[in-house]
């Protein structure tokens, strides 16, 4: 809401201008400069907000799941996250980037062009040393790739290609396909110089070695594609199939989730001497009674009410009843 002068303040303003302290024509030219803003038709902002928004949602669902392959492929600490979704002349993303780097090229099909996805070497070199026995230790330094180097990265930026395509489902059924790998960003002819392409960094960390991962896709190739980045699709009606396969997929992670469970006996008090005298034979008395049902703890909380007893030549306990959390504690 705009701020409304009192009284006192119109009277103090038309006595301003009335007096020659206030200038009504440097107040227009003030007014006027304000309104002027810098456009650089090289930096075309081509991109709306709602659409780059759209772009990070995906490529955070990218990360996540880049993260659960690699941690699995790679057996260490993987963290990827998106740190940036900016939209910059083809020309200033190729000189922002190492003169040597990881450049993986691939087709987008049935989109009419090609995406890149670089790899800092540090981050390329880690996952190739930890593929082949090592601790996972990066290189800032690339050179030529010997032919395994090559045929390992190759079949990393494969399963890369592999969550891409997950990611973009909702929008598009891509078939990526890796065209080239390559080292020297100036040997990549992707776009036209001045044409705008949107890049997505991805913050990335396989146990102690980070460095960034940035996707590159060209306005001209994802043109054809901005209605459906709009916040208007986004918010229709969801589509079905892609929301039970969501579904399925989150009953399946949460299937194989380890969870601490145990089944409390019972608690005794003694002092420390009594403890210190302790040996093995000897018996505790416990302030439960054999006639009260125990406590099973899921994840550290009261889940059920038990009762011990013994399944085959094992000691287990039987479920009586679920402990209901209080609503204060929800």
């Amino acid at each position: 809401m705009a701020d409304v002068l009192s009284q006192g303040e119109i009277d103090a303003l038309l006595s301003a201008l009335s007096t020659g302290e206030m200038d009504v024509e440097e107040l227009i030219k003030e007014d006027e400069a304000k309104r002027i803003t810098n456009y650089d038709f090289k930096r075309a902002l081509r991109f709306s907000k709602d659409q780059v928004r759209s772009l990070s949602r995906i490529h955070e669902n990218f990360a996540r799941l880049l993260t659960t392959v690699f941690s699995a492929q790679l057996r260490t600490f993987v963290q990827i996250h998106v740190t940036s979704v900016d939209q910059l002349p083809y020309e200033e993303f190729i000189r922002s980037i190492p003169s040597t780097t990881l450049l993986s090229i691939f087709d987008a099909y049935p989109l009419e062009g090609r995406f890149l996805i670089e790899v800092n070497p540090n981050i390329g070199y880690a996952m190739v040393d930890r593929i082949l026995g090592g601790r996972g230790t990066g290189m800032n330094k690339v050179e030529t790739l010997t032919e395994i180097e090559s045929r390992i990265l190759s079949q990393l930026f494969n399963h890369m290609l592999d969550s891409f395509q997950q990611a973009w489902t909702s929008i598009v059924d891509l078939q990526p396909v890796m065209e080239d790998l390559e080292v020297n960003p100036q040997f990549v002819q992707l776009q036209s110089p001045n044409e705008t392409v949107v890049v997505i960094s991805l913050s990335t960390t396989i146990n102690e070695t980070s460095g960034m991962i940035n996707v590159c896709l060209p306005y001209v190739v994802l043109e054809e594609l901005l209605p459906k980045l709009s916040a208007h699709y986004w918010m229709q009606s969801p589509n079905k199939e892609r929301d039970e396969n969501e579904v399925k997929d989150i009953r399946r992670s949460v299937r194989q989730a380890m969870i601490d469970v145990e089944t409390i006996l019972g608690t005794s008090e003694m002092t420390v001497s009594e403890l210190k005298d302790l040996q093995i034979g000897d018996v505790l008395e416990l302030n439960q009674s054999i006639h009260t049902p125990l406590m099973t703890k899921v994840g550290g909380k009261p889940k059920y009410s038990v009762q011990p007893g013994r399944k085959k030549q094992r000691i287990a306990v039987q479920i009586i009843e679920e402990i209901k959390e209080d609503a204060d504690d929800e």
